[in-house]
């Protein structure tokens, strides 16, 4: 961290780094409490909204269910309930069921790769031509490389401990794809700023992305970074709240250009006989 300049420590003015952290109530209280919010006013809007980072629909369970302070299985009762007695909430929770049927599944590839963590769950990854920039490196960790919705992305993780999902996707593609930089550096700086960061989900996801993780197909999809953001923040919404505008300032040139960043990706993958293509 004194490397990259980030050093937790407080501002001139007195202000607590961590002060961020404060959108969890640890414990089993804050967890049910989380719940009841989400079930509450989240849970309508969860399957046409959920990628949406500008919309607070997430349900902020996923620290709670990392430390055990609450369990899927509790998590699945109550869902239960409300859909009984709401039936029309019947898509919007198979939706998040699914979502934590992911999360088991992260932890039985845990449970039959133990190293998921630092090894490749397919094998023919191992030769895979990454590049080791710690300049290209030090700037997406920072938020410094100039695609706004990857720049807010990094720093709602480094302000708050937190990351929304659709956002995480884009960020990791951006690291492993646009920079072709192994994906366990990422996977470890997510890990050290993740209150979430939970040992089968966060490997198992970053495999995922890079193509290297279990049904991770499309393997080669290079997740674009402008659309992404005009896509899931059209109103500039996110983007603004954590990557805020700098006045006369002009925003950073992007350190890589898209087009060039994801034929060279595909170039990478073509070398591994990874023949089709995918860009979103």
């Amino acid at each position: 961290m004194e490397d990259l300049a980030l050093t937790p420590q407080k501002t001139s003015s007195g202000k607590n780094w961590a002060e961020g952290f404060s959108i969890f109530k640890p414990g089993e209280a804050g967890a049910r409490g989380a719940l009841r919010r989400f079930l509450a006013s989240g849970l309508a809007d969860y399957e046409d909204g959920r990628d949406r980072p500008d919309k607070d629909l997430t349900s902020y369970l996923s620290p709670h269910l990392r430390f055990g302070e609450i369990s899927p299985r509790r998590i699945l009762t109550e869902l239960d309930k409300v859909v009984r007695s709401t039936p029309r909430l019947v898509a919007p929770a198979e939706k998040f069921r699914k979502e934590l049927v992911w999360r088991e599944f992260n932890y039985n590839i845990l449970d039959l790769q133990p190293e998921l963590h630092t090894r490749n769950f397919r094998d023919d990854f191992s030769t895979f031509p990454w590049q080791s920039s710690d300049k290209d490196f030090r700037a997406w960790a920072r938020g410094e490389t100039g695609y706004p919705l990857v720049d807010a992305g990094m720093k709602q993780l480094w302000q708050t401990g937190f990351m929304h999902n659709r956002v995480r996707m884009v960020c990791a593609s951006f690291l492993v794809k646009h920079l072709l930089i192994d994906w366990r550096r990422g996977e470890q700086w997510f890990w050290d700023c993740l209150l979430d960061a939970d040992p089968a989900s966060n490997p198992g996801n970053w495999q995922w992305v890079a193509g290297c993780g279990a049904d991770a197909a499309p393997y080669f999809r290079v997740f674009n970074p402008i659309t992404q953001a005009d896509k899931f923040d059209p109103d500039d919404i996110y983007r603004r709240k954590f990557d805020k505008p700098r006045g006369t300032v002009p925003y950073p040139r992007p350190i890589v250009d898209h087009a060039f960043a994801r034929e060279r990706a595909l170039d990478a993958y073509r070398s591994r006989g990874d023949g089709n293509d995918d860009s979103d």
